[in-house]
């Protein structure tokens, strides 16, 4: 098959123009400050009609599939005048189905000026309720009035594959930026249920913040990886040390009654935690707590692996607060009886979260404990015990420290233990996202069980883009099977795959998973036979 071409960009700035415009810059940067300018750029030049439509769009309030695919890809063939064959080829280059559709189609020598709002409400949503006749009709109209990079985000809008790389709190950030707004405002009127109407754009810019002040959280101070001697940060006695715990960093706050739970991207994460709610309730009005979401049972943390079944819910059952109940281990406290108290020294701060949990004395707000040592060479041996509590290292903090506001070093800093290591073999791949789409860059690793390989891992990360070229080429000439969107290879690739911590899990065939795997090196000094075992990864999870 040919290269891959790349769509024309054939836009002007107005109406629906814009809007792919600006899916196509966000398309093609990973750079966050690049996609941020990409968004101020469009949100000073889209009518408010169009801009709140591609809010809700980017922060993944897209329709369901409008259209089955097979439907597509049947009408594009025909459109195009090629063969079902032909347009499986090309599919399997592309990767991506709108893409590929888009490719296909006769050159598009229009363009069209109809608002992005209009194309949505009167043309793309319609289309639901109506028969296949009417559909296929109306869906070859809109390709024929519209320009090649039109086509590809009307595709992606019917077919349900409308991702984009952005995340809601970088359409936050954007925003935020563009308006002069605090993400926090921006954020808070997002969530809920809303309509994509220009009044509620309107009533996304008021300047009056008013509204949100009840639930905004600070912003979230950060500690920095620890490289040197311990020793160099003086008298073990000016420290506070703490575990570092392995959940979702969140800020609990509570005022005039409601309760409101942030995560640290500032996405309000409330309804996600009931039980956590629940307790917030029995505390004084005027609170603001940081801490960490964990999954905790039996007065122990559980796998993070089990959080992650919580992770993005809208709504939780009965049977999954049940199955995975969370509390928040709580370690500072930044506002108390309504007041700021981030300047005031870390040591003030703790005793007055110390009195605020014991107060209410509920099994899910607890008070992070302190590691006591008597010296930083004790201190090194404790930390070797990390994966025995459930926890990824230490946590060092100076006791006279104010809470600061991002990344500042010197008074907090985070003793993370070593990662663990493994050499596995490559046995599956799929294609990535966005740029990445047409090579196969999402690889399944597998280890040893007596004379079988048995998959434990995916990983994503780690290599170069030289690497990647060359393993993407290394699994199309040693294909030896395929299922859907999955190529199976031959077994001749070792990597090292490095890991955060490892678990025992059902859900694997290898009976374990890990955190946080990612390609450390190709071990091209290694023959497949030379892998690690399903033995090493038992013995890994003993220890």
């Amino acid at each position: 098959m040919p290269e891959k071409p790349k769509l024309p960009n054939d836009l002007s700035f107005q109406e629906m123009r814009l809007f792919a415009e600006l899916y196509a810059a966000l398309d093609e940067t990973t750079k966050t400050n690049v996609k941020i300018e990409a968004l101020v750029e469009y949100f000073k030049k889209a009518p408010p009609e169009d801009a709140i439509w591609a809010i809700s769009f980017l922060i993944g309030r897209k329709p369901k599939q409008i259209i089955p695919s097979r439907k597509m890809r049947k009408w594009a063939a025909e459109l195009a005048e090629i063969s079902d064959w032909l347009f499986d080829e090309s599919y399997d280059v592309v990767g991506d189905l709108a893409e590929t559709i888009t490719l296909l189609l006769p050159q598009s020598r229009s363009t069209s000026d109809i608002p992005l709002n209009i194309w949505v409400r009167q043309r793309l949503l319609p289309l639901r309720d109506k028969g296949e006749d009417q559909q296929k009709k109306e869906i070859i109209s809109a390709w024929k009035e519209m320009s090649t990079q039109q086509r590809f985000v009307f595709n992606k809008l019917i077919t349900g594959g409308f991702r984009v790389g952005v995340s809601q709190n970088l359409v936050v950030r954007g925003f935020s930026k563009y308006s002069g707004i605090d993400q926090a405002v921006i954020a808070h009127r997002l969530m809920g249920s809303w309509e994509p109407t220009s009044s509620f754009y309107h009533k996304l810019l008021s300047q009056d913040t008013h509204d949100a002040d009840i639930s905004r959280p600070y912003p979230s101070f950060l500690a920095c990886p620890l490289e040197n001697n311990p020793e160099e940060l003086g008298n073990i006695e000016d420290w506070q040390v703490e575990w570092k715990w392995d959940g979702i960093r969140a800020q609990l706050i509570k005022r005039n009654k409601k309760v409101f739970i942030w995560s640290r991207g500032q996405e309000l994460v409330t309804n996600s935690y009931p039980e956590l709610k629940e307790m917030a309730e029995k505390l004084s009005d005027g609170i603001a707590i940081d801490g960490e979401i964990v999954p905790w049972k039996d007065n122990k943390p559980l796998n993070f692996a089990d959080l992650q079944r919580r992770i993005g819910r809208k709504t939780v059952s009965a049977k999954i607060m049940q199955e995975v109940p969370v509390a928040i281990i709580s370690y500072d406290l930044l506002e108390f009886n309504g007041e700021d108290i981030r300047q005031k020294p870390l040591h003030f701060r703790n005793r007055k979260l110390s009195e605020l949990i014991a107060d209410i004395s509920d099994s899910r707000l607890i008070h992070s404990p302190e590691v006591k040592v008597k010296s930083w060479h004790e201190l090194s041996a404790k930390k070797e015990e990390s994966r025995k509590h459930g926890t990824e290292g230490l946590m060092l903090k100076n006791l006279n420290s104010p809470y600061r506001r991002g990344r500042k070093r010197g008074d907090w800093w985070k003793w993370k233990v070593d990662p663990l290591f493994i050499d596995a073999v490559l046995i599956y791949a799929q294609r990535g996202h966005g740029k990445r789409a047409s090579l196969y860059t999402d690889y399944t690793f597998a280890v040893w069980d007596e004379k079988k390989l048995v998959p434990f891992t995916k990983a994503y990360s780690g290599l170069t883009d030289k690497e990647i070229r060359e393993v993407d080429q290394f699994i199309r000439s040693n294909t030896i099977g395929r299922f859907g969107p999955v190529r199976s290879v031959k077994p001749e690739l070792v990597f090292e795959i490095a890991f955060e911590g490892i678990q025992k899990s059902s859900r694997h065939k290898s009976g374990v998973a890990v955190r946080f795997p990612r390609m450390a090196r190709c071990r091209t000094d290694k023959k497949t036979e030379d892998a690690d075992t399903i033995q090493t990864l038992r013995a890994l999870l003993n220890e």
